[in-house]
């Protein structure tokens, strides 16, 4: 039998340790890229109606603009979009109507869009929360994306399309915010959209749509 060389072991063990570290470190820098690139993947948000969407249940005010978020129910992304949503309307100058439209999927009971992120919106002053049922009135709009916000002039004329945060699940300042109280202030600006960070709308969970 061949006789061990004195420190042989112990040197494997430390390699095996160093290669375990080198894996692990790996497979964290994986993770938090695939979390990274998660938040930062906007949803779809194409088709978007040019104006008003006329002959839904949803009314607009013909006097001051008027604000819609569309919200699955149940998107832990748009928690964020709900806080912003308060934040904007504690900035703005001019106060829009504004709507939170919940979906309320096929074949769902009434009352299932009336969870802990309907409440949240309810509890802002100002905000009326509203259920879609099958999501009659987010497709009459062509939105597809929880946290999906539109600002409508009193004549109809959008004003601005996308989201209201920088990322998903992430609040605080960013370019959606800003432009939506610009034109608040300022109507006759340019229609401006940016990218919306959600779940998809028309998911039957939003378990199916997370990492």
């Amino acid at each position: 039998m061949q006789a061990a060389v004195p420190g042989q072991y112990p040197a494997f063990k430390s390699w095996a340790r160093g290669l375990l570290v080198v894996a692990w470190a790996a497979l964290v820098a994986v993770g938090a890229w695939l979390l990274t690139s998660y938040a930062n993947a906007p949803g779809p948000s194409s088709g978007v109606a040019a104006g008003w969407a006329a002959g839904g249940a949803l009314g607009r005010d013909p006097v001051r603009p008027t604000l819609l978020m569309f919200l699955h129910p149940h998107c832990p992304c748009s928690r964020a979009s709900v806080e912003q949503l308060n934040t904007l309307l504690a900035r703005a100058t001019v106060k829009p109507v504004v709507k939170a439209v919940f979906i309320r999927p096929p074949g769902a009971a009434a009352g299932w869009e009336r969870q802990g992120l309907w409440r949240s919106a309810e509890a802002i002053p100002g905000v009326e929360t509203v259920a879609d049922p099958e999501g009659a009135e987010a497709r009459r709009f062509g939105i597809e994306t929880s946290g999906h916000a539109l600002l409508f002039a009193p004549d109809g004329a959008r004003l601005f399309s996308g989201g209201i945060t920088s990322a998903r699940g992430h609040s605080g300042d960013n370019a959606g915010l800003d432009l939506v109280l610009e034109r608040l202030r300022d109507s006759s600006l340019p229609t401006a959209s940016t990218s919306v960070f959600g779940c998809l709308l028309f998911a039957a969970s939003c378990d199916e749509d997370h990492p």
